[in-house]
């Protein structure tokens, strides 16, 4: 069986973080680990409290993975200091992990914001040079960028500088301050993915869960535009299943392949 390791905060409401991406990768035929980088209090209406594991007990948590069920890819979410990225940027290289997908996380969905501004710089020199892709979402394109993005060729100029600067393959998303679902890879070329747009206002986990599909594919030794592709089917059935949890904005309904079992 393949496996991937998410490496990511947790969500004591279940619905982004370490629990969105071990649901998904499960549900995807792969096996799931984690190394927790942050505890966080909260739920669909927003994150009220964040407690970082210190490096050392990340460290920790990444060598018992690595020495004993090595990851056939590695997805990287909420990291929110400067050394905890600096310590998965060193064990990754040690220990030759592959298929890495990371998942730029700087604000929640509720606007919370989920990252220390020191470790923007820390992100884009440490880990962006690991990445096979990076999925940054339009405000984080924005930052990473320094541009505004406001149609889709600002986003494909947005990937492009992104790529440029980075080296790494950019999937710019969609959906915020554009009306549409569509994303688009720039991997010295341009490629767009064509999505639906649903019309169900629960999207808490959306990135979260596309970066770990994203990767359950590049386990399962998929192109990186195949695994882009099957992962957006599957954001696109979580979401038009329709789940309605929470006072705000509520949970995907990730084992919505599972309903006929």
């Amino acid at each position: 069986m393949k496996t991937a390791l998410t490496i990511a905060g947790s969500d004591s409401s279940g619905g982004a973080g370490i629990q969105a991406d071990i649901k998904t990768m499960t549900v995807l035929g792969v096996y799931a680990m984690s190394a927790i980088t942050a505890l966080t209090a909260q739920n669909t209406t927003g994150v009220t409290a964040v407690l970082e594991v210190t490096p050392k007990f990340l460290e920790q948590q990444l060598d018992a993975v690595f020495t004993d069920i090595p990851p056939d890819a590695v997805k990287i979410g909420m990291v929110s200091s400067s050394e905890l990225i600096k310590t998965i940027a060193e064990k990754l290289k040690f220990y030759n992990a592959k298929n890495i997908v990371v998942d730029p996380v700087m604000v929640a969905t509720s606007g919370a914001k989920l990252i220390e501004d020191d470790a923007v710089e820390t992100l884009k020199k440490y880990l962006f040079p690991l990445a096979t892709v990076i999925t940054p979402n339009i405000p984080e394109a924005e930052i990473l960028s320094n541009i505004k993005i406001k149609t889709a060729d600002d986003m494909e100029k947005a990937a492009k500088i992104i790529f440029e600067n980075y080296g790494c393959a950019v999937l710019c998303k969609g959906g915020h301050s554009l009306n549409d679902a569509n994303d688009i890879l720039f991997d010295g070329e341009i490629k767009i993915f064509n999505g639906k747009k649903i019309d169900n206002p629960n999207t808490h986990g959306t990135g979260c869960t596309l970066s770990s599909a994203i990767a359950a594919g590049l386990a399962k030794n998929l192109t990186l535009i195949d695994a882009i592709s099957a992962a957006k089917n599957y954001i696109s059935g979580a979401l038009a299943a329709n789940l309605n949890l929470g006072k705000g904005r509520g949970p995907m309904n990730h084992a919505f392949l599972l309903e006929n079992f």
